[in-house]
């Protein structure tokens, strides 16, 4: 494996982005990953974030890119999305170069990143993204904010979401995904954990309103918690082999990747019924 550190796709020091690529790379397919970190922190190399998928996706043929971004109080969190947009349209204008198809990534965000990238994703065909070259899709780990008025709707008032995102009705729903899907957007899984409350209900109800538009999308609920949830990502399990099965139904280049394989349930998985379109 290459590993290429620090490349800038901007000219702030935070806009930066690590990039892994397998021996032999040539039309690879590409996941793009965005750190969580309350909007406030967190980092494109920090071991949670990449150590397990690297040692999957990397190891069977995938290029795998890692980003940093602004954050607050710096940029609010619908700069920080025109941040990730802006890293991801330079990793596919670069794609070539590092041995990838810019019409093979995945984008995958946890946390801040998995609002972020679920962000970029609804604006599609409409917003920061609409520069972007086709994307195959999107995987969201585990966030709470797809509808961030609700976070601001008795008795859900958050702090948390106060402290990041203010309370102008406005913005708010201007940052929250579920506001800006409007048209059809690439596929979409939902991954959510069952200790992160409210995660679960959000989480169904932006993958409902992404099936109204003709989209296809699913979503799994796992037992793991918030931070084990994007560490253990990339483990042998069941888990990684359920988002390896939506990787699978994206493209054939990705599945020949991505053989089955049977996997012993750990109990770390609970599946949610009928929201696959």
């Amino acid at each position: 494996m290459k590993t290429l550190s620090d490349i800038d796709y901007g000219q702030h020091t935070a806009q930066t982005m690590d990039v892994y690529i397998p021996e032999g790379a040539n039309g690879a397919p590409m996941i793009f990953m965005v750190h969580g970190g309350g909007w406030r922190g967190g980092d494109k190399a920090n071991s949670g974030e990449v150590d397990n998928k690297i040692a999957h996706w990397v190891e069977k043929g995938f290029v795998f890119a890692s980003t940093n971004y602004r954050t607050l109080p710096e940029a609010d969190p619908v700069t920080q999305a025109s941040d990730v947009a802006a890293a991801l349209l330079f990793a596919q204008k670069q794609a070539h170069v590092w041995g990838s198809d810019p019409a093979k990534v995945i984008l995958m965000g946890h946390s801040a990143g998995a609002h972020l990238v679920s962000l970029v994703s609804a604006q599609y065909s409409t917003g920061a993204a609409k520069l972007l070259k086709p994307l195959l899709g999107t995987v969201s780990l585990d966030i709470t904010g797809y509808d961030i008025v609700e976070k601001f709707t008795p008795p859900n008032h958050s702090e948390f979401y106060e402290r990041n995102f203010g309370t102008d009705p406005e913005y708010l729903k201007k940052a929250s995904p579920f506001y800006a899907l409007k048209a059809q957007i690439p596929p979409f899984l939902a991954v959510c954990s069952i200790h992160t409350v409210t995660a679960c209900a959000q989480s169904e109800k932006f993958v409902k309103k992404v099936l109204s538009y003709g989209g296809y999308a699913g979503l799994i609920s796992v037992s793991l918690k918030h931070m084990p949830l994007n560490a253990e990502l990339g483990k042998v399990g069941c888990f990684t082999a359920e988002v390896d099965g939506f990787l699978r139904k994206l493209d054939p280049v990705v599945a020949g990747l991505l053989p089955l394989q049977k996997v012993e349930t750990q109990g770390e998985c609970v599946l949610v019924k009928g929201l696959e379109g």
